[in-house]
């Protein structure tokens, strides 16, 4: 009996000493979690601005799945046993989170109107209020390429069943070569549907603006004709040369360098005047990036040669003294390239106090670089003037002239709104939260 008693005790003893420092952990992560959630909404970060994780606490299991799964890092995390979206506006549609879910706590919502109201209004096939123009891809207010494939394809599929216009040039006119125009594209040829894809640039869209190496794919998708990409964590180079191949072998009808200026419509077909062209077409697919042009700073010197708004090879630039004007992901990303290059001088400004919106892997490696003094972060500061020779900022300590080659400017871009209010696309004003398509579909 005494060695039951003995044994039970050992046990016990073995059973807390294991669960006790697992508890403690549990609720340091929490506490953590708690306190980083409380200055995400003082600071508004804790909602998001489009697509994010809708949680059903009364399902939740508390389980954490959905934490691991979310590669932003701490757009989630486990708060008095549930799911919470505590860092909302870092939050770019992965859907992870819901995959990951094992009891179906977790569905993607639109953010509430007061949140993202300059996102158009689209029906569930991405249809616009005006009638037979769709918008697919970021400008519909969900990123990541998966999703932008899946709403490509579900707007033609639809398109696919109403009537079309023998008297129009095009059944389709497809306004964006990124991963939402190509599969428009790759559907409408499948089945069969006349249609043009008018790019304003090259062929790659919103990719073709990230930085040399970027991992811009991190899941699978079926493509029509092509079959199923089965790319995963692939760079930038890579996917656009899968592109290239995927074009080839569709033969895909694609006009580059054609900036759409006008979207009409004229009887029972719209009129799409480009810089160089007018054609007609029953139907409209907006697949547009929400970069837009890019946003000048409005200094002197900004229209000098060294100042650029893109970057596409880092490999390119040695031995320079370089500022990166911004503080999102692209130039973060662009200051972290820079600086791995050899001799060079990298100086970051940003008109804010500290980085915020930014992916958690970003964060971590510009302070690491910050702290390695491979980057100079100047906050709250503000580019005033930029010369031959220097760049200008005026900041906390007063006015800085560093020495300069070059300029490279991330302050975000014009969207295509006026454009879209051209035509007569209205914005998002319901009361409530809409359903997302879900990234898996």
């Amino acid at each position: 009996m005494s060695q039951t008693l003995i044994t039970f005790a050992v046990t016990l003893l073995l059973i807390i000493l294991a669960v006790v420092p697992y508890f403690r952990h549990l609720r340091k992560k929490e506490e953590k979690a708690r306190k980083k959630f409380q200055e995400l909404k003082i600071s508004g970060l804790d909602e998001a601005a489009t697509v994010h994780p809708h949680i059903d606490v009364t399902n939740c299991i508390g389980c954490g799945g959905c934490v691991k799964a979310c590669p932003e890092g701490d757009v989630l995390a486990i708060i008095e046993g549930k799911a919470t979206l505590i860092h909302g506006a870092k939050c770019v549609g992965h859907g992870l989170c819901a995959e990951a879910c094992p009891v179906g706590a977790i569905e993607l919502l639109m953010a509430r109107p007061g949140r993202s109201a300059d996102l158009p209004a689209l029906d569930q096939n991405y249809q616009t209020n005006v009638e037979g123009v769709f918008i697919v891809g970021e400008l519909g207010g969900i990123g990541l390429i998966k999703n932008a494939v899946a709403q490509g394809k579900t707007a033609v599929e639809y398109i696919k069943t109403k009537p079309r216009n023998g008297a129009a040039d095009f059944d389709m006119a497809i306004v964006g070569a990124g991963p939402a125009g190509l599969a428009a594209g790759l559907t409408a040829k499948a089945n069969g549907m006349r249609y043009v894809i008018l790019e304003q640039s090259d062929i790659g869209g919103s990719i073709l603006h990230y930085p040399r190496a970027k991992v811009v794919m991190t899941s699978p998708v079926e493509l029509p004709i092509w079959g199923k990409l089965k790319l995963t964590d692939v760079k930038k180079e890579a996917l656009l040369d899968v592109w290239q191949k995927i074009i080839a072998k569709a033969g895909l009808d694609i006009r580059t360098n054609e900036k759409v200026l006008e979207v009409r419509r004229a009887d029972e077909y719209f009129e799409v005047t480009t810089a160089s062209t007018r054609l007609t077409a029953t139907y409209v697919v907006l697949a547009l990036g929400r970069r837009g042009t890019p946003r000048k700073l409005g200094v002197p010197g900004e229209e000098l040669s060294k100042v650029m708004y893109r970057l596409i090879d880092t490999s390119t630039y040695r031995d320079s003294n370089i500022l990166i004007v911004g503080g999102g992901d692209s130039a973060v990303e662009a200051a972290a390239g820079l600086a791995l290059q050899k001799n060079n001088t990298i100086t970051l400004s940003y008109r804010r106090e500290a980085f915020t919106g930014i992916k958690e892997r970003n964060l971590q490696h510009i302070r690491g670089l910050i702290a390695k003094k491979k980057v100079r972060a100047v906050f709250n500061s503000e580019v005033t003037e930029i010369t031959d020779k220097t760049a200008v900022l005026q900041s906390p300590q007063g006015r800085l002239e560093i020495p300069n080659d070059f300029v490279f400017i991330f302050a975000g871009g014009e969207l295509p709104f006026e454009l879209l209010k051209k035509i007569g696309v209205g914005t998002r004003m319901q009361e409530l939260d809409e359903p997302a398509v879900r990234a898996a579909s």
